[in-house]
């Protein structure tokens, strides 16, 4: 339990790293950023997924692939889809639009639970339906307020969403899956980091480019591994509930780097956070049930000998 918990944590503080890291990616845009973080991840998943022995998914797929060469064409989707949000999480804090970005990953479990009970029909509880009121109502105030919600907030929240429904319907998701949309995304990402004018003169005026490219690369493997990872050693509610701490983190950076809540937009915030502190309040409840019911069993089994001998 202990490694688990302390894996998501390790991921979420990462990707927040990663959130202020694109401060020392000024000398890019955002396209060549994307491109450079796709070309870095690559070599450094492939080698963790090595070392966790999740390589082997990938060796699945291909099987899978060679047998029904039409998935090819559903792995594209779900590449577009995932490297759009790799490209979205460092474009945001370089353009001032990093609370937005944070905004949609505060939205993301709300709109997985509804996707889940449209789509799954699965039944909502009443903490999760208290959450959905405060998200409604975060969500009609921006609607209020501009009209529209941020595209960057929909971009997250329902492109993720789509993306993990897709992967879970054609059985690819997992690492090996990952792996296969990153290796997709390539040639893509080659053309990104080529494009731009002095693309490569850059490192030559800064080598230590070279350097911030490769931890990139390296922090974007850790976090995505060990988010991984932490799914496999913790229940499923408890890592729901420690994957709150990402959009808190990204929020925070956001606000480290300049980025300021106007006035107007607290009525945006506040709800939406407390629909989040209701779904983590709920988790919490649960562990605590599952916990009492436990120890419970534990105490009942202990004493079944004396039981028995009386």
């Amino acid at each position: 339990m202990f490694k688990g918990v302390a894996l998501s944590i390790l991921a979420s503080v990462t990707f927040g790293v990663l959130y202020f890291y694109s401060k020392l990616l000024g000398d890019f845009d955002s396209q060549q950023t994307f491109g450079w973080r796709i070309i870095a991840t690559l070599p450094f998943l492939t080698a963790f997924m090595l070392w966790s022995g999740d390589f082997a998914h990938v060796k699945t797929i291909f099987q899978r692939l060679v047998k029904q060469p039409l998935l090819i064409l559903l792995l594209m989707i779900t590449s577009a889809l995932t490297c759009f949000q790799l490209w979205l999480f460092l474009w945001g804090p370089m353009n001032g639009r990093g609370l937005q970005v944070s905004l949609g990953y505060f939205l993301l479990p709300l709109v997985l639970v509804l996707a889940g009970s449209l789509i799954y029909k699965e039944k909502l509880s009443k903490f999760q339906m208290l959450a959905v009121a405060f998200a409604i109502l975060g969500v009609g105030h921006e609607l209020w307020r501009l009209g529209s919600i941020a595209w960057e907030t929909v971009s997250v929240a329902v492109g993720y969403a789509l993306y993990f429904l897709i992967r879970k319907q054609i059985k690819t998701d997992n690492l090996g899956g990952f792996w296969w949309d990153i290796l997709i995304c390539i040639p893509v990402a080659i053309y990104f980091a080529h494009s731009g004018l002095n693309a490569y003169g850059k490192f030559v005026d800064s080598p230590t480019l070279i350097i911030v490219v490769l931890g990139l690369g390296l922090l974007s493997a850790i976090g995505l591994g060990s988010y991984i990872l932490a799914s496999r050693f913790l229940p499923m509610v408890l890592f729901g509930l420690l994957s709150y701490l990402e959009p808190v983190l990204l929020a925070l950076v956001s606000l480290a780097l300049g980025e300021v809540i106007q006035a107007d937009e607290w009525l945006t915030y506040i709800p939406i956070w407390c629909a989040v502190a209701i779904l983590a309040l709920e988790g919490a409840l649960h562990i605590y049930k599952q916990r009492k019911n436990t120890e419970h069993l534990k105490y009942n089994v202990e004493k079944l000998p004396e039981r028995l001998n009386d």
